[in-house]
């Protein structure tokens, strides 16, 4: 049972076809004036097209990236670096991916004031202290959460989301909700790794991180990857197809997961309700159980999830989010994250209760030893 869709998710087959017809057929230099070019330059502007009908924005409006680490890192910096004039106060919270929190370390290393909002237990920004901390200064708000009221308070202040998670389990609207920067990345909406792209409001200034050839309208010089964009474009179309129906099923799933844990002794669920929150995302704390030993002995089962957040445990750091959330050491320590998507089957959730049940008593009394 793969429940890390968090992580990565498997590519859509119509994906997989669009990659490789793109490697061994319209194999093109996007930037090339021949034919061979102008087939490959074709993909990238309908992926741009694809993409831009989900969100209800221009296509000239979409820049693609190598995923989402360079989106945030773009809309961070990028717009840092153009607005500096203006000011030098940028305003996140503490639950923000690295991709997000690391950029933003450096700028205030650069000089930069970072004002970090607190959430409540639930994870919820306050969202009045985030109107008390705007200031004429403030020339970005970077979140994972979507919300409009920044531009009240500031009109000039721009408000760049991490929607590297929210992509393919919501509608988004930029347009409609204030937002002026959007990350997002392939890998996590069953399209390929190494793609994403990043959605920058006509009006909204930010400068190139890359220099070079002058693609992307002098905005990001690299060739394209066609293949990548192509299998990103295929997959953002098919993910916003059947969306609702789709996200329905999923928090049936996660519902059902979460009502047969908490049936068992010493299992805490961590963040919103199974019914609020994203509909796939499921942190439980195992009491009594680290997270590793548990994550190894569901590995041996077939089963593959994650402890905190992926990106995060290759460092040892834990998960910031749960930082965040303000839960005992005991329950950070135990935490296991559940992500499902839309191939998950009531099937390996059964399974994976069944292996819980068997292999919790197990592990806590070999724990107490």
């Amino acid at each position: 049972a793969y429940l890390d869709n968090s992580a990565t998710t498997r590519c859509y087959e119509e994906v997989k076809d669009i990659v490789v017809k793109t490697m061994l057929e319209d194999y093109g230099n996007p930037s090339a004036m021949h034919l061979k070019g102008v087939e490959a330059e074709n993909y990238v502007k309908q992926a741009a097209k694809e993409i831009a009908k989900t969100l209800k924005v221009q296509e000239k409006e979409i820049f693609f990236t190598s995923g989402g680490t360079e989106s945030d890192n773009w809309a961070v910096i990028g717009t840092a670096l153009a607005n500096s004039r203006q000011g030098k106060h940028i305003i996140t919270t503490p639950f923000e991916h690295a991709a997000v929190s690391a950029p933003l370390a450096w700028l205030e290393k650069q000089g930069y004031e970072i004002t970090e909002i607190p959430v409540d237990e639930k994870g919820n920004l306050l969202l009045e202290r985030l109107a008390e901390t705007i200031r004429e200064d403030t020339i970005l708000v970077s979140t994972m959460y979507v919300n409009n009221e920044i531009h009240e308070k500031n009109p000039k202040t721009l408000y760049h989301v991490d929607a590297v998670q929210g992509y393919g389990k919501y509608r988004i609207y930029p347009k409609k909700m204030g937002i002026d920067l959007l990350a997002v990345s392939g890998h996590k909406i069953h399209g390929p790794k190494g793609a994403g792209f990043l959605y920058i409001n006509e009006k909204a200034k930010i400068q190139p991180l890359l220099l070079g050839g002058g693609q992307q309208k002098g905005m990001r010089s690299g060739t394209d990857n066609v293949p990548g964009i192509a299998g990103l474009g295929v997959a953002a179309k098919k993910i916003y197809e059947n969306l609702e129906a789709d996200t329905a099923r999923m928090r049936e799933l996660k519902t059902y997961l979460a009502a047969e844990l908490e049936k068992m002794e010493q299992v805490e669920i961590n963040g919103p309700e199974p019914e609020k929150g994203a509909p796939h995302i499921l942190n439980v704390s195992f009491l009594g159980v680290r997270s590793e030993v548990l994550l190894h002995t569901l590995e041996d089962r077939q089963i593959y999830v994650s402890a905190g957040s992926a990106c995060s445990s290759h460092k040892r750091a834990g998960s910031a989010s749960l930082g965040a959330l303000r839960l005992s050491p005991e329950r950070k320590e135990s935490a296991i994250r559940f992500s499902l998507c839309e191939f998950t089957t009531r099937e390996e959730l059964a399974y994976t209760l069944e292996v819980l049940r068997e292999v919790l008593p197990m592990l806590r009394r070999y724990a107490r030893r």
